[in-house]
Protein backbone atom coordinates (compact mmCIF):
# COMPACT_ATOMS: atom_id res chain seq x y z
CA UNK A 1 0.00 0.00 0.00
CA UNK A 2 1.50 3.38 -1.07
CA UNK A 3 2.53 5.40 2.21
CA UNK A 4 -0.24 8.02 3.36
CA UNK A 5 0.28 11.42 2.78
CA UNK A 6 0.52 13.55 6.07
CA UNK A 7 -2.08 14.38 8.54
CA UNK A 8 -2.17 17.92 9.00
CA UNK A 9 -5.05 19.92 10.62
CA UNK A 10 -7.56 20.24 7.69
CA UNK A 11 -6.69 23.80 5.75
CA UNK A 12 -8.82 27.00 6.90
CA UNK A 13 -10.80 26.77 3.73
CA UNK A 14 -12.64 23.92 5.54
CA UNK A 15 -11.88 24.97 9.16
CA UNK A 16 -12.97 28.35 9.29
CA UNK A 17 -10.62 30.64 11.05
CA UNK A 18 -8.32 33.19 9.09
CA UNK A 19 -4.85 34.74 9.94
CA UNK A 20 -4.41 38.05 11.04
CA UNK A 21 -2.14 39.10 8.23
CA UNK A 22 -3.35 39.25 5.01
CA UNK A 23 0.09 40.18 2.99
CA UNK A 24 1.56 37.54 3.95
CA UNK A 25 -1.41 34.48 3.80
CA UNK A 26 -1.42 31.72 1.19
CA UNK A 27 -4.52 32.29 -1.54
CA UNK A 28 -7.31 30.94 -0.41
CA UNK A 29 -7.96 27.05 -0.78
CA UNK A 30 -11.39 27.74 -1.37
CA UNK A 31 -10.72 29.48 -4.66
CA UNK A 32 -9.72 25.94 -5.70
CA UNK A 33 -12.23 24.07 -3.99
CA UNK A 34 -16.07 23.88 -5.12
CA UNK A 35 -19.49 22.69 -3.84
CA UNK A 36 -19.40 20.31 -6.66
CA UNK A 37 -16.26 18.66 -5.54
CA UNK A 38 -17.60 18.26 -1.93
CA UNK A 39 -21.11 17.59 -3.13
CA UNK A 40 -19.24 14.36 -4.86
CA UNK A 41 -17.17 13.62 -1.86
CA UNK A 42 -20.13 13.81 0.15
CA UNK A 43 -21.79 10.76 -1.99
CA UNK A 44 -18.61 8.47 -2.30
CA UNK A 45 -18.34 8.69 1.81
CA UNK A 46 -21.92 7.87 2.26
CA UNK A 47 -22.46 5.13 -0.59
CA UNK A 48 -19.32 3.69 0.04
CA UNK A 49 -18.39 3.63 -3.71
CA UNK A 50 -17.34 5.58 -6.93
CA UNK A 51 -19.47 4.06 -9.04
CA UNK A 52 -22.61 3.96 -6.66
CA UNK A 53 -21.48 7.60 -5.98
CA UNK A 54 -21.64 8.64 -9.44
CA UNK A 55 -25.06 7.05 -10.15
CA UNK A 56 -26.70 9.02 -6.56
CA UNK A 57 -25.72 12.12 -8.26
CA UNK A 58 -25.97 11.26 -12.37
CA UNK A 59 -22.66 12.07 -13.18
CA UNK A 60 -19.66 9.61 -15.08
CA UNK A 61 -17.97 7.69 -12.42
CA UNK A 62 -14.87 9.61 -13.38
CA UNK A 63 -16.51 13.00 -12.38
CA UNK A 64 -16.82 11.58 -8.74
CA UNK A 65 -12.76 9.68 -8.98
CA UNK A 66 -10.99 13.52 -10.49
CA UNK A 67 -13.29 15.54 -7.57
CA UNK A 68 -11.68 13.38 -4.77
CA UNK A 69 -8.41 13.35 -6.11
CA UNK A 70 -8.48 17.32 -6.83
CA UNK A 71 -9.37 17.06 -3.01
CA UNK A 72 -6.68 15.01 -1.95
CA UNK A 73 -4.34 17.30 -3.69
CA UNK A 74 -5.66 20.46 -2.62
CA UNK A 75 -5.50 19.71 1.41
CA UNK A 76 -2.62 17.00 1.43
CA UNK A 77 -4.84 14.11 2.77
CA UNK A 78 -5.84 10.72 2.04
CA UNK A 79 -9.37 11.09 2.08
CA UNK A 80 -10.34 7.05 1.52
CA UNK A 81 -8.41 4.33 1.31
CA UNK A 82 -9.53 2.15 -1.67
CA UNK A 83 -10.64 -1.24 -1.28
CA UNK A 84 -10.96 -4.21 -3.41
CA UNK A 85 -14.99 -3.43 -3.71
CA UNK A 86 -15.04 0.61 -2.70
CA UNK A 87 -13.85 2.66 -0.59
CA UNK A 88 -13.54 3.16 3.53
CA UNK A 89 -12.99 7.18 4.61
CA UNK A 90 -9.58 7.56 6.42
CA UNK A 91 -9.66 9.44 9.75
CA UNK A 92 -8.95 12.73 7.60
CA UNK A 93 -11.91 11.75 5.34
CA UNK A 94 -14.62 11.06 8.45
CA UNK A 95 -13.07 14.80 9.88
CA UNK A 96 -13.83 16.43 6.28
CA UNK A 97 -17.12 14.58 5.87
CA UNK A 98 -18.20 16.48 9.17
CA UNK A 99 -17.57 19.75 8.08
CA UNK A 100 -18.73 19.41 4.31
CA UNK A 101 -22.10 18.08 5.99
CA UNK A 102 -22.60 21.52 7.35
CA UNK A 103 -21.27 23.45 4.41
CA UNK A 104 -23.65 21.58 2.38
CA UNK A 105 -26.54 21.84 4.36
CA UNK A 106 -25.81 25.72 5.08
CA UNK A 107 -26.19 25.85 1.45
CA UNK A 108 -29.42 24.48 1.25
CA UNK A 109 -31.08 26.67 3.92
CA UNK A 110 -30.10 29.38 2.40
CA UNK A 111 -31.34 28.77 -0.73
CA UNK A 112 -34.50 27.74 0.89
CA UNK A 113 -34.71 31.59 1.57
CA UNK A 114 -37.99 32.94 0.61
CA UNK A 115 -36.45 35.91 -0.70
CA UNK A 116 -34.02 33.54 -3.09
CA UNK A 117 -36.97 32.19 -4.48
CA UNK A 118 -38.80 34.53 -6.02
CA UNK A 119 -42.02 36.16 -4.92
CA UNK A 120 -44.45 32.72 -3.99
CA UNK A 121 -44.14 30.86 -7.66
CA UNK A 122 -47.51 29.31 -8.06
CA UNK A 123 -49.59 27.11 -10.58
CA UNK A 124 -49.08 23.84 -11.83
CA UNK A 125 -46.78 22.26 -14.56
CA UNK A 126 -47.88 19.03 -16.63
CA UNK A 127 -45.08 16.48 -17.42
CA UNK A 128 -44.47 13.16 -18.08
CA UNK A 129 -41.62 11.03 -18.10
CA UNK A 130 -40.79 6.93 -19.25
CA UNK A 131 -40.11 4.14 -16.36
CA UNK A 132 -36.45 4.20 -16.17
CA UNK A 133 -36.20 7.76 -15.80
CA UNK A 134 -39.21 7.86 -13.48
CA UNK A 135 -37.29 5.10 -11.39
CA UNK A 136 -34.38 6.29 -10.99
CA UNK A 137 -33.56 9.55 -11.82
CA UNK A 138 -36.78 11.96 -11.04
CA UNK A 139 -38.13 11.45 -7.36
CA UNK A 140 -34.81 12.80 -5.55
CA UNK A 141 -34.71 15.88 -8.23
CA UNK A 142 -38.02 16.90 -7.87
CA UNK A 143 -38.09 16.46 -4.02
CA UNK A 144 -35.28 19.31 -4.23
CA UNK A 145 -37.89 21.26 -6.72
CA UNK A 146 -40.77 21.51 -4.65
CA UNK A 147 -38.35 22.36 -1.51
CA UNK A 148 -37.66 25.16 -3.41
CA UNK A 149 -41.41 26.03 -5.30
CA UNK A 150 -43.59 24.63 -2.74
CA UNK A 151 -46.75 25.90 -4.20
CA UNK A 152 -45.75 24.65 -7.75
CA UNK A 153 -48.21 21.28 -8.69
CA UNK A 154 -46.61 18.51 -10.10
CA UNK A 155 -49.48 16.82 -13.12
CA UNK A 156 -46.96 13.99 -13.48
CA UNK A 157 -47.39 11.26 -15.69
CA UNK A 158 -46.32 7.67 -16.60
CA UNK A 159 -46.05 7.08 -20.04
CA UNK A 160 -43.81 5.24 -22.54
CA UNK A 161 -41.70 7.02 -24.94
CA UNK A 162 -44.04 6.91 -28.08
CA UNK A 163 -46.94 8.10 -25.70
CA UNK A 164 -44.80 11.32 -24.48
CA UNK A 165 -43.98 12.17 -27.41
CA UNK A 166 -47.63 12.10 -28.51
CA UNK A 167 -48.74 13.96 -25.70
CA UNK A 168 -45.95 17.17 -26.14
CA UNK A 169 -46.72 17.28 -29.92
CA UNK A 170 -50.42 17.94 -28.83
CA UNK A 171 -49.57 20.17 -25.75
CA UNK A 172 -51.47 17.85 -23.98
CA UNK A 173 -48.15 18.00 -21.65
CA UNK A 174 -45.65 20.41 -21.90
CA UNK A 175 -42.56 18.94 -20.85
CA UNK A 176 -41.22 15.19 -21.42
CA UNK A 177 -38.52 13.60 -19.35
CA UNK A 178 -37.34 10.72 -21.47
CA UNK A 179 -34.35 8.78 -23.21
CA UNK A 180 -33.04 11.24 -25.91
CA UNK A 181 -31.23 8.57 -27.47
CA UNK A 182 -34.47 6.57 -28.20
CA UNK A 183 -36.14 9.18 -29.72
CA UNK A 184 -37.06 9.93 -32.78
CA UNK A 185 -36.12 12.77 -35.62
CA UNK A 186 -35.50 14.59 -32.12
CA UNK A 187 -35.50 17.76 -34.46
CA UNK A 188 -39.44 18.29 -34.05
CA UNK A 189 -38.83 19.30 -30.43
CA UNK A 190 -36.71 21.65 -28.34
CA UNK A 191 -34.85 19.47 -26.33
CA UNK A 192 -32.16 19.52 -24.09
CA UNK A 193 -29.73 16.82 -22.58
CA UNK A 194 -29.53 16.29 -18.88
CA UNK A 195 -26.97 13.38 -18.57
CA UNK A 196 -25.27 10.76 -20.08
CA UNK A 197 -25.19 7.49 -18.55
CA UNK A 198 -21.87 5.28 -19.55
CA UNK A 199 -22.84 1.73 -20.01
CA UNK A 200 -21.11 -1.12 -18.74
CA UNK A 201 -20.72 -4.88 -18.19
CA UNK A 202 -22.57 -5.92 -15.19
CA UNK A 203 -21.58 -9.81 -13.81
CA UNK A 204 -21.55 -11.75 -10.64
CA UNK A 205 -18.07 -11.67 -8.19
CA UNK A 206 -15.72 -13.79 -9.76
CA UNK A 207 -17.50 -14.15 -13.59
CA UNK A 208 -14.15 -15.10 -16.32
CA UNK A 209 -15.37 -11.88 -17.71
CA UNK A 210 -14.56 -9.71 -14.65
CA UNK A 211 -11.00 -10.95 -14.48
CA UNK A 212 -8.42 -9.39 -16.78
CA UNK A 213 -8.70 -6.64 -18.95
CA UNK A 214 -11.44 -4.68 -19.94
CA UNK A 215 -13.58 -7.42 -22.10
CA UNK A 216 -15.08 -6.89 -25.51
CA UNK A 217 -18.04 -7.19 -26.69
CA UNK A 218 -16.97 -10.09 -28.68
CA UNK A 219 -15.95 -11.80 -25.34
CA UNK A 220 -19.42 -10.71 -23.85
CA UNK A 221 -20.92 -12.50 -26.73
CA UNK A 222 -19.52 -16.07 -25.66
CA UNK A 223 -21.50 -16.27 -22.61
CA UNK A 224 -25.39 -16.47 -21.60
CA UNK A 225 -27.29 -12.74 -21.22
CA UNK A 226 -29.46 -11.33 -19.89
CA UNK A 227 -31.89 -8.42 -21.72
CA UNK A 228 -33.96 -6.11 -19.88
CA UNK A 229 -36.47 -5.54 -22.67
CA UNK A 230 -38.81 -1.99 -20.74
CA UNK A 231 -38.20 1.55 -22.34
CA UNK A 232 -37.05 -0.28 -25.53
CA UNK A 233 -34.35 -1.81 -23.97
CA UNK A 234 -33.99 -4.72 -26.57
CA UNK A 235 -34.41 -2.34 -29.62
CA UNK A 236 -31.23 0.11 -28.12
CA UNK A 237 -29.17 -2.88 -27.31
CA UNK A 238 -29.41 -5.35 -30.09
CA UNK A 239 -28.44 -1.83 -32.14
CA UNK A 240 -25.35 -0.95 -30.93
CA UNK A 241 -24.25 -5.32 -31.12
CA UNK A 242 -25.31 -4.85 -34.79
CA UNK A 243 -22.81 -2.16 -35.31
CA UNK A 244 -20.21 -4.27 -34.34
CA UNK A 245 -21.36 -7.05 -36.46
CA UNK A 246 -22.45 -9.31 -33.35
CA UNK A 247 -25.12 -10.37 -31.10
CA UNK A 248 -25.48 -11.39 -27.91
CA UNK A 249 -26.18 -15.12 -26.55
CA UNK A 250 -29.79 -14.03 -25.21
CA UNK A 251 -30.55 -16.64 -22.35
CA UNK A 252 -33.57 -14.25 -20.73
CA UNK A 253 -35.50 -11.65 -21.60
CA UNK A 254 -37.56 -9.73 -18.77
CA UNK A 255 -39.42 -6.46 -18.41
CA UNK A 256 -38.23 -6.58 -14.46
CA UNK A 257 -34.71 -4.74 -13.35
CA UNK A 258 -34.76 -6.76 -10.07
CA UNK A 259 -35.52 -10.31 -11.81
CA UNK A 260 -32.35 -8.59 -14.24
CA UNK A 261 -29.91 -8.02 -11.25
CA UNK A 262 -30.97 -11.57 -9.58
CA UNK A 263 -30.44 -13.45 -12.84
CA UNK A 264 -26.92 -11.48 -13.07
CA UNK A 265 -26.54 -12.15 -9.40
CA UNK A 266 -26.91 -15.53 -9.34
CA UNK A 267 -24.50 -16.02 -12.43
CA UNK A 268 -27.13 -16.91 -15.04
CA UNK A 269 -25.30 -14.51 -17.01
CA UNK A 270 -24.32 -11.24 -17.69
CA UNK A 271 -25.87 -8.10 -19.43
CA UNK A 272 -24.49 -4.02 -20.59
CA UNK A 273 -26.82 -1.39 -19.16
CA UNK A 274 -25.82 1.82 -17.86
CA UNK A 275 -24.75 3.49 -14.30
CA UNK A 276 -27.90 5.07 -13.93
CA UNK A 277 -29.73 1.98 -12.86
CA UNK A 278 -26.80 0.25 -11.41
CA UNK A 279 -27.03 -1.59 -7.73
CA UNK A 280 -24.05 -3.44 -6.45
CA UNK A 281 -26.41 -6.16 -5.24
CA UNK A 282 -29.83 -8.02 -5.61
CA UNK A 283 -32.94 -7.61 -3.98
CA UNK A 284 -31.49 -10.25 -2.35
CA UNK A 285 -28.30 -8.98 -1.34
CA UNK A 286 -26.01 -10.91 -3.97
CA UNK A 287 -23.40 -8.92 -5.16
CA UNK A 288 -23.20 -7.62 -8.43
CA UNK A 289 -19.98 -5.86 -10.19
CA UNK A 290 -19.91 -3.42 -13.03
CA UNK A 291 -16.97 -2.82 -15.07
CA UNK A 292 -16.11 -0.77 -18.29
CA UNK A 293 -15.95 -2.44 -21.82
CA UNK A 294 -13.40 -2.13 -24.43
CA UNK A 295 -15.38 -1.49 -27.14
CA UNK A 296 -16.93 2.17 -27.61
CA UNK A 297 -20.44 1.34 -26.18
CA UNK A 298 -23.17 4.97 -26.81
CA UNK A 299 -23.99 6.37 -23.59
CA UNK A 300 -27.80 6.47 -22.53
CA UNK A 301 -28.72 9.65 -22.87
CA UNK A 302 -31.24 11.60 -20.80
CA UNK A 303 -33.17 14.44 -21.85
CA UNK A 304 -36.18 16.77 -22.01
CA UNK A 305 -38.48 17.59 -24.83
CA UNK A 306 -40.70 20.33 -25.20
CA UNK A 307 -43.06 22.28 -28.39
CA UNK A 308 -41.03 24.50 -30.45
CA UNK A 309 -43.69 26.23 -31.47
CA UNK A 310 -45.44 27.55 -28.04
CA UNK A 311 -43.40 28.92 -25.29
CA UNK A 312 -43.59 26.91 -21.93
CA UNK A 313 -45.70 28.35 -18.69
CA UNK A 314 -43.90 29.73 -15.70
CA UNK A 315 -43.87 26.50 -13.77
CA UNK A 316 -42.65 24.72 -16.35
CA UNK A 317 -39.92 26.92 -17.60
CA UNK A 318 -38.82 26.95 -13.25
CA UNK A 319 -38.62 22.93 -13.86
CA UNK A 320 -36.99 22.98 -16.82
CA UNK A 321 -34.47 24.90 -15.89
CA UNK A 322 -33.89 23.23 -12.16
CA UNK A 323 -33.00 19.84 -13.96
CA UNK A 324 -30.77 21.32 -16.64
CA UNK A 325 -29.41 22.96 -13.34
CA UNK A 326 -29.11 20.27 -10.94
CA UNK A 327 -27.92 17.71 -13.42
CA UNK A 328 -24.97 19.89 -14.34
CA UNK A 329 -25.41 19.92 -17.75
CA UNK A 330 -23.93 22.38 -20.20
Amino acid sequence: MAARPPSPSLPTAVTGGASRDAKTRPAPLARDITLRQLRYFQAAAETGQFSMAATREHVSQSAITNAVLALEQRLAVRLFDRLPHGVALTAEGHRLLQRVAGILDSVEDMLREPSLQGPGQQGTVSFAASYTVLGYLLPALLARFRSHYPDIVFDLRDLDRVEIEEAVLSGEIELGVVLLSNVTRAQRFAHRTLIRSRRQLWAAPGHPLMQGGAPTLKEVAAHPYILLTVDEGETSTLRYWKSKRLAPDIAFRTTSMEALRGLVAHGFGVTVLSDMVFRPWSLEGKEIEARPLADAVPDMEVGLIWRRDEPLSEPAQLLRDFLVYACGAP
